[in-house]
């Protein structure tokens, strides 16, 4: 009897912490992709009604740039 005790509050035990990383989890990845989420779209508040994300240029240059920065370059050394 006791060892059927033991038994059940281990598999509720293990359901509760699969339970609670899976919820962990998703939480971890909705913050990841709120980081991850680019610079340079923001809302603005006369934007908000209209429910379109403006785009700051000069961090759309300041990206473009940084790329051919670090292109590999097309011509042999």
């Amino acid at each position: 009897m006791i060892s059927t005790l033991n038994f059940a509050g281990l598999v509720l035990a293990t359901i509760f912490a699969a339970v609670a990383a899976v919820v962990c989890n998703w939480l971890f990845l909705r913050v990841m992709f709120n980081l991850m989420r680019p610079a340079a779209v923001r809302k603005t508040p006369d934007s908000a009604a209209a429910k379109r994300p403006t785009v700051r240029t000069e961090l759309v240059r300041g990206t473009s740039e940084l790329a051919r920065a670090f292109a590999p370059s097309r011509r042999a050394i």
